[in-house]
């Protein structure tokens, strides 16, 4: 990952929902700018590409640090336990300390848990124990005929939800690039502080 942002990267980083006028400003900069199309396009594009890159590595840190946490947790009660027997081998009970008051050990307990398993469903049924759920998706098909919509119309309301998505941009990697993105991004802003 690298380790400088530059200045689009940063103001998309930083962007709100309720202010956005300073960044669409700045993008019109981009684009009035004397650099060739390409560049403005690259500039543009790359900066989006490298927080898709943050994004990704910070997922990947995420899972490590959850494998990480699943594993320290599993290895600090096996380490408890261990510890326990060890104390209990030599018949100590209570082992006080000057940093920590004292070690004690926990007595060995036997928890019970209600465990619940059907053996036979069919016998259950027919006893009555079930419920019935609305199958949506055969009313969805059933609506589709002229029949089954007069049978089911007046039980069933149909209405249509309005989202409006606003217009993003889409950034499209070069299938075959040599170059790496950050590489190209960092010398295109290299160019653009020296012009």
């Amino acid at each position: 990952m690298k380790m400088t942002n530059y200045r689009l990267q940063t103001e998309i980083e930083n962007i709100k929902t309720d202010k956005t006028e300073w960044f669409k400003n700045y993008v019109k900069q981009v684009l009035e700018s004397d650099k060739p199309y390409h560049a403005k396009a690259d500039y543009l594009g790359l900066s989006i590409k490298e927080l898709d890159n943050k994004i990704a590595y910070i997922s990947d840190d995420i899972k490590e640090l959850q494998a990480l946490k699943k594993n320290l947790t599993q290895a600090k009660t096996t380490a408890l336990e261990a510890t326990a027997d060890v104390l209990a081998e030599y018949g100590i009970d209570r082992l006080d300390g000057t940093a920590i008051s004292s070690i004690t050990i926990t007595p060995k307990k036997t928890k019970l848990k209600e465990t619940f398993k059907i053996i036979n469903a069919d016998a259950l049924i027919k006893l009555g124990y079930f419920k019935v759920v609305v199958d949506e998706d055969a009313v969805k098909e059933a609506m589709s005929t002229l029949e089954g919509m007069n049978e089911i119309d007046k039980y069933v309301e149909v209405g249509i939800a309005k989202e409006e998505i606003p217009a993003r941009i889409k950034v499209n990697s070069r299938r075959s690039s040599a170059n790496n993105q950050a590489t190209e991004l960092l010398s295109l802003v290299e160019n653009q502080e020296v012009a």
